[in-house]
């Protein structure tokens, strides 16, 4: 009878700023910069397959694929203390405004661990362009060619993908190196401020 009162729509409020962007805020090495997003898929069922890619900017490494039928603030959550007790926390992670980086309980945790967030503004994915530009090869060479018969596999095949990645795929970027062999490089040649607890995570 049109007597239905409209619900109040919460109004979001981006974070995102230009200044942000890969090309204004480069990464100066290892751990500087990490950055994350997501890339979707499915299964042959036709589930729905995400997946979380997290890439330090500066070496290119991969430094996790993580899939899942749905990813939320908690399981980011989990995912990054995994990765700064094996790696170290980075200075910054840059990431978009989906409200699984926004969140208030990622950003306390984030902030305690001082490191700073880097999101982008709002509708520019080309200042996530590292994360972006991985995402665009995953899809061009694993997700486009391969069927996941379940999500158990996917993670098998996806971690088999990142390990090539870092090991065998040689980057323009980094002088036609691995990501691998480029760390080595740089570790010989102390071509940045030497980490000691830094290593890859192959």
């Amino acid at each position: 009878m049109g007597l239905q009162v409209p619900q109040r729509r919460r109004a979001w409020r981006h974070r995102g700023e230009t200044a942000n962007a890969c090309h204004r805020r480069k990464a100066q090495h290892p751990n500087d910069v990490w950055a994350y997003d997501f890339v979707s898929d499915q299964t042959i069922d036709g589930r729905i397959l995400k997946i979380l890619a997290l890439v330090d900017e500066f070496t290119r490494e991969p430094l996790a694929l993580f899939p899942a039928r749905s990813i939320q603030a908690k399981d980011i959550l989990t995912l990054l203390r995994t990765l700064f007790t094996r790696r170290g926390a980075p200075k910054a992670i840059r990431s978009d405004n989906g409200p699984e980086f926004v969140a208030q309980a990622l950003q306390e945790f984030l902030e305690e661990q001082h490191v700073g967030t880097l999101f982008i503004a709002p509708g520019a994915p080309w200042e996530n362009g590292i994360a972006e530009s991985f995402n665009s090869r995953l899809r061009d060479e694993l997700l486009d060619r391969e069927l996941f018969v379940s999500l158990a596999e996917a993670k098998v095949i996806l971690e088999k993908y990142r390990k090539h990645y870092i090991e065998e795929r040689l980057h323009s970027s980094l002088g036609y190196r691995t990501p691998k062999e480029y760390i080595e490089h740089l570790e010989q040649t102390r071509s940045y401020p030497f980490n000691p607890n830094h290593a890859t995570l192959s």
